[in-house]
């Protein structure tokens, strides 16, 4: 009887693999807080939450048990024309908590559908607020027309804004908007030729947060959005930038009238230390993207939030100006449940104690942590809330760096999970990781030899 590994190699194809030279899948069986099991029974600790999303763990019973009552009684409904009790709970707390006035929330299935559904509505807004419509069909033939329709499009003198504002070293996902408003690499360079132009300026710094307020204010009149991941930039690289400065940024933007979109699908969720990383801002976006930990990783949900300024450019009586925008597992009720269950894990006091225990302990592992000896190499270690990260001295800076490859395979060996982003090692570990389990982590790369 062939393994499941064997199995495995016949007829899947893995994300982010070359199938070429890629070692055998792990089976995984089983999970349990921190840890996987796999087929053999060997277990290992998950110290980057599985791509940054199980935040309560593996297998949680509070969690399974709402995923299981759910389940018994709405698995799934169309969410054009119908809602349900999941979807309106989940909105509603999340309107309470979110960093801003928001008042509408519209579901996706993950996080880059999410940041989708925000540069739509972004473009859409100004689209809508510029732009009547007309269904006279003799109108058209000196007008701009919709073939499929024969709807006629008349457009208000009114400047149409255009352009779109993001960070260099973004990374916002996958689908083909999110890849357009992401730092132009290796995630995205077959398809570059089919992505749409984006202005990509620095993050904030001392040395250049006054030429970045300049540009803005030569070129705020023409830009229609701004996307950012505030505080952290993760897959580009788990770079860490001053919140201080971003806010100057964001005041000298919103200024402007230019759209804010804050991309929390990462950083949401205590991860940086505060609930969301919007909440050491004082300047708060008028769309923000959610997915990940939504669901304490359980369930593929994504959640965009807009203020009532948006939701309002899109409420008329002209049906041309709705937001055709929807999937097939919209507001999954499963799903939902699943999101209620982990916010309610979040508002634990134990959850509390544990994120900040482990805070301190990655603080107190950055200071053992050498910036060079003869066993490793590091720098640029740094740390936000809970994330840790550091660069390997070895070879050149990257994802490409297969030192990547060499640092998992030596962590498995004694039952550890980590994937470093090139030479970027990172530390993410679920928050009920013991101190033990963590220490275990940080001893591996204390001792680390390449």
């Amino acid at each position: 009887m062939p393994s499941l590994t064997e199995r495995d190699k016949e007829v899947i194809w893995h994300p982010y693999t070359q199938h070429k030279t890629m070692l055998p899948p792990i089976a995984i069986e089983r999970g349990e807080g921190s840890l996987l099991f796999d087929e053999n029974n060997n277990n290992y600790i998950d110290a980057i939450s599985s791509w940054w999303v199980n935040i309560h763990g593996h297998a949680h019973p509070y969690i399974a048990e709402k995923i299981f009552e759910q389940a018994k009684k709405l698995e799934h409904v169309i969410f054009t024309g119908f809602t349900h009790e999941p979807a309106v709970q989940i909105a509603e707390r999340l309107l309470k908590i979110l960093p801003g006035n928001f008042s509408k929330i519209f579901y996706s299935d993950n996080g880059s559908t999410a940041v989708e559904v925000a540069i739509k509505m972004a473009m859409q807004y100004w689209r809508n607020k510029g732009q009547v419509i007309s269904d006279k069909r003799e109108e058209t033939r000196d007008k701009g027309q919709d073939s499929a329709s024969g709807i006629s499009l008349t457009t208000y003198p009114l400047p149409l804004r255009k352009k779109i504002l993001a960070f260099k070293n973004s990374y916002h996902g996958d689908t083909f908007g999110a890849m357009s408003v992401s730092e132009r690499s290796v995630f995205t360079f077959p398809f570059q030729d089919y992505l749409f132009e984006v202005i990509f300026i620095e993050t904030p710094n001392a040395n250049n947060i006054q030429d970045l307020k300049s540009f803005i204010q030569q070129n705020g009149n023409e830009i229609s959005c701004f996307i950012y991941e505030p505080l952290l930039q993760a897959a580009g690289g788990m770079l860490i930038y001053d919140a201080k400065l971003l806010d100057e940024l964001l005041s000298e933007i919103k200024s402007h009238e230019i759209i804010c979109i804050a991309d929390e699908v990462l950083t949401g969720f205590y991860r940086t230390g505060k609930f969301f990383a919007s909440d050491y801002l004082e300047n708060k976006p008028d769309i923000i993207c959610l997915s990940k930990a939504l669901t304490g990783g359980t369930m593929a949900l994504g959640a965009t939030a807009a203020t009532q300024k948006i939701f309002d450019a899109f409420s008329s009586d002209d049906k041309t100006k709705t937001f055709f925008h929807g999937h097939s597992f919209t507001a999954n009720p499963i799903a939902c449940a699943a999101s209620l269950a982990s916010l309610d894990l979040l508002e634990k006091e134990e959850c509390k104690k544990n994120i900040e225990r482990i805070i301190n302990q990655q603080k107190e592992f950055c200071l053992q942590l050498p910036t060079t000896n003869d066993k490793l190499q590091t720098k640029n270690i740094r740390q936000i809330g809970s994330i840790i990260a550091f660069e390997i001295i070895d070879g050149g800076d990257g994802y490409l760096n297969n030192i990547s490859a060499v640092i998992t395979q030596k962590a498995l060996q004694i039952g550890i999970y980590l994937r470093p982003l090139g030479n970027t090692v990172y530390i993410m570990p679920p928050y009920c990781i013991t101190e033990e389990q963590l220490n275990k982590v940080h001893e591996f790369l204390l001792k680390l030899q390449l």
